[in-house]
C-alpha cells in the first residue's frame, strides 16, 4: 500500500525542520556532499557546506545549478563579489570537518585553515581550492533566480571552467569514485509520518553494482 502526502503531516508540525520543507524529510533524496570555497572581501577564505545542487552539462559546457543559497549568507555574498568559486568533493571520512565550517565562519575567519582542512591555489578562478579533497571544479558564477518571487533562497548557475581529480580516483581500478573513497551523500534527516519517533540522518556512500 501507498500513502499519499500532498501537505505536510500534522505528526510532523512541531518538528524541528532546519529551515527545510517537510517533503525534505519524508523523500530523504540523497545528494551529493561538497564545500563551496570562495574569498571574502578581507581575504580570508569562505567554506560553505552545500549539497543541495545538480550537475549536468551539453556541448557547450558543464554546470551546477545550486538550489538552495540563502541570500543574507556568506556565500551569497562572496559570489557576487568575486563571481567565482571552487566545488570541494570530501570522501565520508571527513563529515565531521565538513560540518565545523558551519560553526567556524566568522568574517575575520580562514574558514578551511580552522576546519582543518588546507587551503591551494585554483588554477583559472580566484578562489582557494581545498587540497584535501579529491574532486575540485573551479566555477565561475552565471546567473541566480528566486524559486518564488521575494524568497529568501535562490536558484544559482555556476560554469565549471577547470576540472581537478585525484589520479588514484580517476582510476575505478583503484579508488576511483565511488564507495568509501569516492563521493560522500549528504542525507537529510529520514522521518517516517506513521511513527515520528524513526529518524536518523547522516552520510552515505554508492556502492557501485556493475
Amino acid at each position: 500500500m501507498k500513502r499519499e502526502y500532498s501537505e505536510m503531516p500534522a505528526s510532523m508540525a512541531d518538528m524541528e525542520k532546519w529551515g527545510f520543507n517537510w517533503a525534505d524529510y519524508v523523500t530523504a533524496i540523497p545528494a551529493p556532499l561538497f564545500l563551496i570555497t570562495t574569498y571574502k572581501s578581507n581575504g580570508q577564505p569562505n567554506a560553505s557546506l552545500h549539497s543541495w545542487a545538480c550537475f549536468n552539462g551539453y556541448a557547450n559546457g558543464f554546470y551546477a545549478i545550486l538550489s538552495r543559497v540563502h541570500k543574507s549568507g556568506h556565500l551569497y555574498k562572496t559570489i557576487h563579489e568575486t563571481k567565482e568559486a571552487v566545488l570541494n568533493f570530501p570522501t565520508a571520512d571527513m563529515y565531521d570537518k565538513c560540518l565545523s565550517t558551519i560553526s567556524n565562519n566568522g568574517f575575520e575567519v580562514d574558514e578551511i585553515a580552522v576546519s582543518g582542512f588546507t587551503a591551494e591555489p585554483a588554477a583559472k578562478v580566484n578562489a582557494p581550492r581545498i587540497k584535501d579533497c579529491f574532486l575540485n571544479i573551479e566555477c565561475r558564477f552565471l546567473w541566480e533566480k528566486e524559486i518564488k518571487e521575494g524568497d529568501e533562497y535562490v536558484l544559482m548557475c555556476l560554469e565549471a571552467v577547470n576540472i581537478a581529480m585525484e589520479d588514484e580516483n580517476l582510476d575505478e581500478t583503484k579508488k576511483g569514485r565511488f564507495g568509501e573513497t569516492g563521493f560522500a551523500y549528504n542525507v537529510r534527516r529520514v522521518v517516517n509520518p506513521e511513527n515520528i519517533d524513526q529518524r536518523e540522518s547522516g552520510v552515505a556512500v554508492l556502492k557501485r553494482l556493475f
